[in-house]
């Protein structure tokens, strides 16, 4: 994710590196366990890798005050923490078997000790919000009863009457949007940032989360595994209602050629749960890759990163501005 050209960027573009790489030494302190039963799993996540997106977007925000220092490092390691707590939890409700690339933690030792794991970070993040006062308290408290939130609409559903779409949207904005959102104005809040940025960066960072999601949607399509790290259509074999499908099904009241889609897809679903070979499912994913609902889903994403942009209008015009547009453009251009 290049986010600086020029010589005088390419100097911030060191700083910010350097910068994270004092957070990623951090994470590893903070990971740290004497218990060796809780050590390993509690960091294998982490040493799976990971873009780093809400440490880099806490620094970035924080140059709109003072720049990083300890504490913005502190709130930093906090989101990331949190971040990946969340992504055991995940795993363990969506019976994942993969996780950037590697086996998904229950499928190495199980669906209780992933979840220990996650719990286990979560605390730590807490930890070290608590020492940050009142107000990171009660950022950190909404934040997770969000992404809790979030997690159980979508488990749940959409009820009755429910628009499926607006839905699953929303159910992104708390998975994924509220923790970036965080990331965001934690950056503003623990750098001395103006006031009056917090909330345009918040609004950026969760309509940003939005964006970097639907292009999950149309990655997971892609026939890339060594990039994915993951099979072309995994969340589609699984029965993950992701929106190319949820288009899918909108219009398959008009056009039969999309219902007879939908129902090969619907049938392969069934098929693989009860124990059929995923293959199965290969040319309705191909199908679906190839359907205008997934360059309608692009066509979305890009509306939420430009959204985001447009948050940033209060924003003076500055490397640090164009750094964040920057990288709202680099999640939606982001390929399998």
């Amino acid at each position: 994710m290049r986010l600086f050209r020029g010589a005088q960027d390419r100097r911030h573009a060191k700083q910010l590196q350097e910068q994270l790489e004092l957070i990623e030494a951090g994470l590893q302190e903070h990971l740290r366990f004497a218990s060796p039963i809780a050590d390993a799993p509690a960091r294998y996540l982490m040493h799976a890798g990971g873009k780093r997106i809400r440490p880099m977007l806490t620094l970035l925000t924080s140059e709109l005050g003072d720049g990083p220092d300890e504490l913005v490092r502190r709130a930093a390691q906090a989101v990331e923490l949190t971040h990946l707590a969340s992504l055991y939890h995940d795993d363990v409700m969506d019976d994942a078997k993969l996780r950037r690339g590697v086996p998904a933690a229950q499928t190495v030792w199980s669906n209780s000790v992933a979840i220990l794991a996650g719990d286990l970070l979560f605390a730590r993040a807490s930890s070290l919000v608590s020492g940050m006062g009142e107000e990171a308290i009660l950022l950190q408290a909404r934040t997770f009863e969000r992404l809790c939130l979030g997690q159980l609409h979508e488990t749940v559903g959409p009820q009755a009457g429910e628009d499926p779409i607006a839905h699953y949207i929303q159910v992104l904005a708390d998975k994924t949007g509220a923790l970036i959102a965080t990331a965001a104005r934690m950056g503003v809040m623990f750098g001395n940032g103006p006031a009056e940025y917090a909330d345009p960066v918040t609004e950026y960072g969760e309509r940003i989360g939005v964006a970097f999601q639907l292009i999950d949607d149309v990655i997971d399509l892609s026939p890339k595994k060594e990039q994915t790290g993951k099979r072309a259509g995994t969340d589609l074999r699984a029965g993950v209602a992701t929106l190319p499908y949820l288009l899918l099904r909108q219009r398959a009241s008009e056009y039969s050629a999309d219902a007879e889609l939908l129902a090969r897809i619907d049938a392969g679903v069934t098929a693989i749960a009860e124990g059929a070979d995923p293959a199965l499912l290969d040319p309705e994913v191909e199908a679906l890759r190839a359907h205008e609902v997934t360059r309608e889903t692009e066509a979305t994403a890009t509306r939420w990163a430009e959204e985001a942009k447009q948050a940033l209008g209060a924003l003076p015009r500055s490397s640090v501005r164009r750094a964040l547009e920057r990288m709202a453009d680099s999640i939606v251009a982001r390929e399998g």
